[in-house]
């Protein structure tokens, strides 16, 4: 069961695709931060849903917003993966110990062995304000994001 509004988000420190540490307590009390699990780099939906932020990186990633986008690869996938997509915002490993995370936030499919699609967005006091959390096969609609982040 995802972590529902109004709880203060689990902290975590996870690697990102260059091998830097980032921390989501880093943020509090400077930006709001889009939390993001997908399932696995290489797949069409999570290529789909990635680009698609890419391209409307702007409303994800200012002054006021972090994006951060989390899967269970290792870093040496995401890195690749960020290089042939374009993709310039960290993508964090949960590989190791394997879905610590995504357990955290409830988005850890144990027979599957990876997070569902569930995204967070999380006020500048570490407290989450929206979500929404969707199967594997089912994208997410970034409009709801952008919606979401206008009301903070």
């Amino acid at each position: 069961m995802a972590i529902e509004v109004g709880t203060k988000a689990p902290d975590f420190e996870l690697k990102d695709n260059h091998g830097r540490t980032v921390k989501l307590s880093e943020f509090r009390g400077a930006k709001n931060v889009v939390l993001l699990f997908y399932p696995f780099a290489f797949t069409g939906v999570c290529t789909g849903e990635l680009c698609a932020l890419r391209d409307e990186l702007p409303t994800f990633e200012n002054d006021d917003t972090q994006l951060l986008a989390v899967s269970n690869d290792s870093i040496h996938t995401l890195r690749v993966f960020a290089e042939q997509e374009g993709l310039e915002y960290p993508l964090l490993s949960d590989f190791w110990p394997h879905g610590e995370t995504s357990r955290a936030y409830g988005v850890f499919d144990e027979e599957k062995g990876c997070a569902v699609r569930g995204t967070f967005v999380i006020d500048k006091e570490g407290v989450v304000r929206w979500t929404v959390v969707n199967g594997l096969p089912d994208a997410r609609d970034l409009n709801d994001y952008i919606k979401a982040l206008g009301s903070l």
